[in-house]
């Protein structure tokens, strides 16, 4: 018997969808139930199971796995299934992941692709973040992986605020990828430990980070108490993990805030950070702006963080953002560094980008399914060698049409951070991502830096993702202004031009040579 779908999905929200559902899982089915996150793992293990699987996907075509959450629909057909794979390295939308893990049959087998094929040469690099700022760059983080409290890739991380002293109000809040704010961390009506601060809390899954906004109200000296906790899982009690109070110097000298002993953090990345194999919270910090593997640790009461008088700005005229105030109210406010909701780890979770690394992924796909159903082991494997042949034609055709374009016009601007591994495998320069808050109108200086990157570097194209266009109308104006064109490329998402890896992989190499190369 196959478990019912646990109380925890209940709470999912129906996401409605263009794409037409495919044929869902069914313990009626002869051949094995396979569940993936997103339509591309779907290609590859179909490509592998052939008629021997019954395969589908949680996300659909389409649809955005870092945003998406999954229908009851698509949740039911975990519980049928025999095999699951995601991707993960902190890809999928952390609500996809838990309700796979949450409802998956305990015999099952649940696979995360890219963390598993580095066993089959599958090569990972890090997750590189160029900040700009004039100020410092505040997020969250969640640190450790919290094995002694049975922490796994679907336990949450609460990380509350508890009070706050100061001359004014404090906003803790995410921008998402259409500029709809989630607010994280709200003093105006107080923090309510009654129920457990439930207004006044972030949730993280375990070892990953996101990007915030925090804005002031009123000059002066702030600090802000914060508390943290563990949920392992949904029949857990909360574990607690630590406190710790932050000091913030808004629009006043920091130098004149610290005390003998305590240091300024006014540039570069810092992330106010849940240690959970301490039980701690600090501070992890680098001025250069690198991610945890250079970032330094320091004690909450060892650091002023400087929210400076340059930090001041006006409330924009959009409904959305009227918890701030008024529009034109000012507010001192250090800026979410990259707008969206990307919530993510260390390492760049956008493998098969890099054709080699989606060979590596059949290997284990095949390996699992064989596994799984051994009666169709030889099927599994003659399959996977037809289809890895076929890979690697690809990545030969890849390799020689990107090869034709020129050397110095080798570089790539687009509007989502997932083109690293094609840069890397191919030899091509990612010269940027652009990804404007559609609630601000970008400021002058935002439009001269983008029009002198191009015309720096001469690049005859710019490139957008066709499921991303609504975030990108900065980038589409200036290459309109500068006379250059704008071309398609695909990242996460099959959709009904593009429906199966092959196809995504050759349809981003000829618009590559197609764009640069003239």
């Amino acid at each position: 018997m196959r478990r019912g779908l646990s109380v925890a999905v209940a709470t999912l929200a129906l996401a409605a969808s263009a794409c037409a559902s495919p044929v869902g899982l069914s313990e009626n089915d002869d051949r094995l139930q396979v569940i993936t996150t997103t339509g591309l793992l779907r290609d590859l293990v179909a490509n592998v199971g052939g008629p021997d699987v019954n395969v589908t996907s949680l996300v659909p075509d389409g649809a955005d796995p870092h945003s998406y959450e999954p229908s009851l629909r698509r949740v039911r057909d975990v519980v049928y299934a025999d095999v699951a794979f995601s991707n993960y390295m902190l890809l999928e939308q952390h609500g996809i992941i838990k309700a796979l893990d949450a409802n998956l049959p305990e015999d099952a087998l649940n696979i995360s692709l890219a963390e598993d094929a580095v066993k089959y040469a599958a090569e990972i690099i890090p997750l590189v973040e160029n900040v700009n700022l004039d100020t410092i760059w505040l997020g969250l983080r969640a640190r450790g992986d919290g094995d002694q409290y049975g922490a796994d890739r679907a336990s949450d991380v609460l990380l509350s605020a508890t009070a706050m002293t100061g001359p004014g109000d404090l906003h803790g809040y995410l921008t998402g990828s259409f500029g709809d704010p989630e607010i994280y961390y709200d003093s105006t009506d107080g923090f309510d430990a009654s129920d457990g601060y439930r207004d006044d809390t972030a949730l993280l899954p375990v070892d990953a980070h996101t990007h915030m906004s925090w804005a002031f109200s009123e000059p002066g000296v702030y600090t802000l108490s914060m508390s943290a906790r563990l949920q392992a899982d949904d029949e857990s009690a909360l574990v607690p993990l630590g406190e710790a109070t932050f000091t913030f110097a808004v629009g006043v000298p920091a130098v004149d805030v610290a005390e003998p002993g305590q240091e300024v953090l006014d540039e570069g990345h810092a992330d106010l950070t849940v240690d959970l194999d301490a039980g701690t919270i600090g501070l992890l910090h680098d001025p250069e702006g690198g991610g945890e593997h250079t970032q330094r640790e320091l004690a909450a009461e060892d650091v002023v963080i400087d929210v400076p008088a340059k930090a001041l700005s006006e409330v924009p005229n959009d409904r959305r953002l009227g918890f701030l105030g008024r529009p034109g109210t000012a507010i001192h406010q250090l800026p979410q560094a990259v707008l969206g909701k990307h919530v993510h780890g260390e390492i760049d979770p956008h493998l098969w980008q890099d054709v080699g690394n989606v060979m590596a992924y059949v290997e284990l796909i095949r390996d699992t399914l064989v596994e799984a159903d051994p009666e169709h082991a030889l099927d599994y494997r003659e399959r996977a060698e037809t289809y890895l042949a076929e890979l690697q034609a690809l990545d030969d055709l890849v390799r020689e049409r990107l090869a034709a374009i020129p050397g110095e016009r080798r570089y790539l601007i687009t509007t989502h951070d997932a083109f690293a591994y094609l840069a890397k495998a191919y030899d091509l320069q990612v010269a940027g991502f652009v990804s404007p808050n559609p609630a601000v109108e970008p400021s002058l200086s935002d439009r001269r830096k983008l029009t002198e990157t191009i015309r720096s570097l001469d690049v005859p194209a710019v490139f957008l993702e066709p499921g991303l266009q609504a975030r990108s109308s900065t980038l589409t104006q200036v290459a309109a202004e500068e006379n250059i064109a704008v071309c398609a490329i695909y990242g996460d998402v099959l959709d009904d031009d593009v429906r199966t890896y092959v196809e995504l992989m050759t349809f981003n190499a000829d618009s590559l040579h197609d764009c640069l190369a003239r």
